[in-house]
């Protein structure tokens, strides 16, 4: 390559003299036409040296010095309820690191449960199962085993009001920062369209207005969701040995006192 390049140049070098004598000489029609010549060479030797220089290196992916399992927790510990995978990857995409990557939570319960059935309660906390009303695990849900039972069942309205209270605990974390990060006033945004009078139209929610509608619409859900969510708490605690209540019962003993 660097031979052509010194054949471009000298040719280049040539061009221009050869541009000059024909100025000088007002051979007008010669000029521009030795003027597209210069131009083409110059333009094949920019190519050239463009080709010459070496691909940089792909950017090093970020990282993080926590763990997945902290990573998770703190994003846990931000949204205060049971969580699928992919809210809690935006948000530590939004608020963290945002080196967690969804793939990674995959095996991270099943993980979590040989732990505790290893050595239970060796560790301060476990990222364990969200219950059903049939105590079996719910799919795709992580919650935090020092959770109160209450927080970690679900019943018929409990989607609806963990949204909503993810949605309340995101809207006031940005309104305590003086410069809430763009990405998770993004993120706020798409969850406030799915709440009435959180958002008006297309443009980015505002922490206060969502916080409030969020709170409006939780009010009439909570208490119906609070009392069914006792009564499947009340039942784990008395039919679970405590490695169900964390991370949900089999499928046959899930049946034991529903009825």
């Amino acid at each position: 390559m660097s031979e052509s390049l010194d054949a471009l140049e000298r040719r280049i070098a040539e061009l221009r003299a050869e541009v000059r004598r024909a100025v000088k000489a007002k051979e007008n029609s010669l000029a521009r036409s030795l003027r597209g010549d210069l131009r083409r060479a110059e333009q094949a030797w920019d190519a050239a040296v463009g080709a010459e220089e070496p691909v940089p290196p792909p950017p090093e992916p970020e990282t993080s010095l926590l763990p997945i399992r902290e990573q998770v927790h703190q994003a846990l510990a931000l949204l205060g309820v049971p969580t699928a995978a992919k809210l809690i990857v935006a948000v530590n995409d939004a608020f963290f690191s945002g080196a967690l990557r969804g793939p990674q939570l995959t095996s991270l319960r099943r993980d979590e449960e040989r732990s505790f059935r290893s050595a239970p309660y060796a560790r301060p906390y476990y990222l364990c199962a969200a219950l059903t009303d049939r105590l079996s695990p719910a799919r795709g849900l992580l919650a935090d085993s020092t959770w109160a039972p209450e927080l970690r069942v679900l019943g018929p309205l409990s989607p609806r009001v963990d949204f909503l209270t993810s949605t309340m605990r995101i809207a006031e974390h940005l309104a305590r920062l003086a410069e809430p990060p763009p990405g998770a006033l993004r993120l706020l945004s798409r969850m406030a369209h799915n709440i009435p009078g959180a958002v008006e139209g297309p443009v980015q929610a505002d922490p206060v207005t969502a916080l409030r509608a969020a709170r409006a619409e939780l009010e009439v859900h909570r208490a119906a969701d609070a009392a069914h969510r006792a009564e499947v708490a009340a039942r784990a605690s008395r039919q679970l040995p405590d490695v169900e209540r964390l991370f949900g019962a089999a499928a046959m003993s899930n049946l034991r006192g529903a009825c």
